[in-house]
């Protein structure tokens, strides 16, 4: 008997049926009689559906083996239960799900004595050999039970389908201490109270589950826990954990961790990054074992993720497309354009069809033209132009010194640095060497950026002072490079161990006496280069990953369609545009602006940036546009001659009406005026250029023309239902409204970590993508007209569905703003799907002051504008707006505050 747990940890009771509990079906309860692994004859409680699958005259096709973990037990695992019956009832796959009490826990044997990790794990090959579970098995493990679970199929390849698991580890750094809590209860005085003699440790971990657990459910987890005599097993299995190679399960907790390496089969991690217990940095110990680990991150979701997302579902999808793609071998292993779970990935190496994306600093590292031209008007100094000489240069050390610190490829390097010489030269390194750039928005927020970055999990960090200094009190993860060298106490207070002046130097001296092309190979066009975040407009930033060959068709698709190449000049009031100048051959420039902030940007900055760089083309978003007009009165002569030499004005990003590009156009009367239509996903889909809107317009279309594809992308569209859902075929049939499917060479090719996000995003019924693409839905509903040309109509996820049907929603924006008494509009729907009240919400011309009812006249116009009825009207300050563009309405956020100003709540600014 370990001697800090209280006598209670020793006492013996029989395996007993548990009482009616919520959502537990009495049939799956069963007990099952086994020696354990001393050869004691032992009585476990288990749950399986077995009988029930009988009943309906199924036959499992398989059986999912469900391992809960410490405190908690088979209770866990009756979602998947549940689901799974379901499912075999309406003629799907059919599973059979085994879920164990381990022995000591829930409902099985008290043993009186301490199980550790070994014995755990040959119990478990006890019971399922009583079980006479031969195969095809799929383990599922949570928490210390995702090790039980995970040594059980290290030890039984030969009937292993599947592994999956939800958060659990494998393995303990030992550079990393083990968690605070874990800490915590693992003191000895401690352990005992905390875990067997209060109900404590139980307790606080229910209490993580995020919403709380309803009365019924955390009554069902606490049943076999009442006493202190049954909860003996939850302090024991706290003092297993091994801390440190003493540990008696520590040579058992290493073997099953190296184990893993020699598994093959398909697994899958569904994970809570909120779990103060199994974090981040044990799943990509678990993606580092196995590298074929199909992985989906739930944002918001923590310890008790079972109880906080439909995890069931998502490993009955996951098996449902492994199964599919089994029945369709050899067809490459995929199945319905979705990647086989645990699909491999491809050996060969890929040959480069197009340049590189840092080509051009190849072939003009001798010259002395600008690349770059940094604004600084704060120095006084003027602007400073940078060569293709010295940023190849420049490049090129920066690489060579990564490589010294240790920098491999693929290995992830957030940058978490303002637009600039300093930006564009550190991602061209870490492009070159096959380092994977981290590039997430500052506009995100705090709380955004935070998010994005820990979900990223980079190995280094280069920032500015602003950005480590988030790092460090944030806690992001990574080996932190200051752009500019620090004060030693500054530098030591954020953790950075190296200035950018530093690694630089370093690359130096590992290139004397030979070039980076000796120390570092050309990465595969088919290797990951970059992870972009997504706004975050529609919810939590998605990491979008980009390989190489991606990366350069999207820089084709531009120099394609607008020219842009050798000796051009670019102004990009948008980061990644002005990131992709050196890649076009293009001299760039951002101009003077808080580029987190577009609306920052004013007119004489932007004339004062085309001088300096002699752009013919400039590319801006709509918020940025609206401020760069509304402060054109400060223009000079000279300023106004510089725009006029503008030939090509790009605007994206959101909506631009056609009064502001009519007056975007008069400051650039040389200018053609384009709107491309694109996402993080996709940069460039669509074109059209100013004429052709308002051409467009004057035929009666219903929301925003963007376009036709341009030359290396297609477009299509899957219908709506009646319920609003994208549920039809892909097609191109003119004026059928549904969600807007594309493929191009230059479409992401994934969302990280993010299994079930990539999977939905690609999958269509319908003609196959062209060859060498895939289908990405994007989110948003329009509809192709008769000329080929796409409309947009607004998001799926804002679709109004009233009882006269389906309302998308930019049409009736659209006729809002047509009243002169109206600045914006955003219209949504309020109330439940099939019965919604469509509400306009809207800015006045005359700013109101506070949210309120339309005034009579305001409200009586847009009526009779909109042709679909209105339930009300509400006038706002302003808009909600996303935090990236500043200018797309965030219709979700102001369709919950008017339900709840029109059912009775304070009226508040949205």
């Amino acid at each position: 008997m370990n001697p800090s747990l209280p006598a209670a940890a020793s006492t013996t009771s029989a395996a007993v049926l548990p009482p009616a509990l919520d959502g537990l079906d009495p049939a799956w309860s069963r007990l099952v009689e086994a020696p354990d692994s001393e050869g004691a004859r032992r009585t476990w409680h288990v749950l399986d559906n077995l009988s029930r699958l009988e009943q309906s005259g199924s036959e499992p096709i398989g059986t999912i083996l469900c391992v809960h973990g410490n405190p908690t037990w088979s209770y866990l695992w009756r979602g998947l239960l549940s689901a799974a019956t379901e499912q075999a009832q309406a003629g799907g796959d059919v599973w059979r799900v085994v879920a164990v009490d381990q022995l000591d826990m829930g409902f099985s044997e008290r043993t009186g004595s301490p199980r550790g990790l070994p014995q755990r794990v040959r119990d478990l090959d006890a019971l399922t050999t009583a079980l006479g579970l031969e195969g095809p098995v799929v383990t599922l493990g949570h928490d210390w039970g995702g090790v039980v679970s995970l040594g059980w199929a290290v030890d039984h390849p030969e009937h292993l389908l599947a592994a999956t698991v939800l958060n659990t580890a494998v393995h303990q750094p030992e550079s990393d201490p083990i968690p605070a809590l874990l800490r915590l209860t693992l003191q000895g005085p401690v352990l005992g109270r905390a875990t067997v003699s209060t109900p404590g440790f139980l307790a606080t971990t229910l209490a993580l589950a995020r919403p709380a657990l309803s009365r019924e459910v955390r009554d069902g987890f606490m049943a076999p826990y009442l006493r202190a005599d049954r909860r003996g097993g939850i302090g024991a299995f706290v003092a297993d954990i091994p801390v440190d190679e003493t540990h008696p399960s520590h040579a058992e907790l290493e073997r099953i961790a190296e184990g893993l390496r020699s598994l093959t089969v398909p697994a899958l991690a569904l994970w809570g990054p909120r779990d103060p217990i199994f974090s981040d940095r044990y799943l990509d110990d678990l993606m580092d074992r196995l590298p074929q680990l199909d992985v989906h991150r739930f944002e918001g979701a923590g310890h008790m993720i079972a109880e906080e997302v439909d995890y069931a579902g998502a490993v009955l999808t996951w098996l449902a497309d492994l199964t599919a793609a089994r029945a369709a071998e050899p067809v490459d292993g995929a199945a319905a354009g979705v990647p086989a779970p645990g699909a491999a990935a491809p050996t060969e190496t890929a040959a480069w069809t197009t340049a590189p994306l840092w080509q051009n600093l190849e072939d003009l590292r001798d010259s002395d033209d600008t690349v770059l031209v940094e604004m600084a008007p704060s120095s006084g100094a003027g602007p400073r132009t940078v060569s293709w000489r010295l940023l190849s240069r420049r490049v090129d050390e920066i690489a060579a010194g990564l490589l010294s610190l240790g920098v491999r490829p693929g290995d992830r390097v957030s940058l978490l640095v303002p637009p600039g010489a300093d930006l564009t030269a550190v991602l061209y390194a870490c492009v070159r060497i096959g380092a994977v750039v981290v590039v997430a928005d500052a506009g995100l927020g705090l709380r955004g950026l935070t998010r994005a970055v820990r979900g990223a999990r980079p190995s280094y960090v280069i920032g500015a002072l602003p950005g480590l200094s988030a790092a460090r009190a944030l806690g992001w993860p990574g080996v932190k490079i200051s752009t500019t060298v620090l004060p030693s106490p500054t530098a030591r207070a954020l953790g950075v161990t190296r200035s950018l002046l530093d690694v630089a130097a370093l690359g130096a001296r590992a290139l004397e006496g030979t070039t980076l092309a000796a120390l570092a190979p050309v990465p595969s066009p088919d290797d990951t280069a970059a992870v972009l975040f997504t706004s975050g407009s529609t919810g939590p930033a998605k990491g979008v990953v980009y390989a190489h060959g991606q990366l350069s068709a999207v820089r084709d698709a531009l120099a394609e369609r607008y020219g842009i190449g050798p000796g051009s000049g670019l102004v990009a009031g948008f980061a990644p545009f002005a990131l992709l100048g050196p890649a076009l051959g293009a001299r760039s420039v951002t101009p003077d602006m808080d580029v987190t902030s577009p609306s920052t940007l004013t007119a004489q900055a932007t004339a004062a940036a085309v001088a300096a760089a002699d752009a013919t083309t400039l590319f801006l978003s709509p918020a940025a546009i609206a401020n760069v007009v509304a402060t054109s009165g400060d223009l000079t002569d000279d300023d106004r001659a510089a725009l006029a030499r503008v030939q090509t004005f790009l605007s994206a990003g959101a909506p631009v009406s056609g009064s502001l590009l009519a007056a975007a156009e008069s400051l650039m009367p040389a200018a053609t005026a384009h709107t491309p239509y694109g996402m993080t996903e996709g940069l460039l889909l669509t074109d059209v250029t100013a004429d052709e809107i308002r051409a467009a317009e004057a035929s009666g279309g219903r929301g925003v023309c963007v376009g036709r594809p341009v030359a290396t992308a297609t477009v299509r569209v899957v219908a709506l239902d009646e319920q609003g859902r994208a549920t039809g075929e892909l097609g191109d049939t003119p004026d059928v409204t549904g969600e807007i499917v594309v493929a191009a060479p230059h479409v992401k090719d994934r969302y990280d970590r993010l299994w079930l996000t990539e999977r939905a995003s690609r999958r269509v019924d319908g003609p196959a993508a062209p060859e060498g693409q895939r289908w990405h839905r994007t989110g948003d509903v329009g509809h192709l007209d008769a000329d080929g040309r796409l409309w947009v109509e607004g998001r799926l996820a804002h679709v109004v569905v009233t009882a006269g049907g389906v309302v998308t929603p930019v049409a009736p924006e659209q006729a809002a703003e047509s009243s002169s008494l109206v600045a914006r509009a955003g219209v949504v729907g309020v109330g439940p799907g099939g019965t919604q009240q469509l509400v306009a919400v809207v800015e006045t011309a005359e700013r109101s002051r506070r949210p309120g009812l339309a005034p009579h006249d305001v409200a009586e116009d847009v009526r009779a504008r909109v042709s679909e009825p209105l339930a009300a009207v509400l006038v706002v300050p302003d808009l909600p707006t996303d935090v990236r563009h500043n200018s797309k309405i965030d219709r979700s956020r102001l369709a919950a505050w008017a339900e709840d100003v029109l059912s009775g709540g304070r009226m508040t600014t949205p």
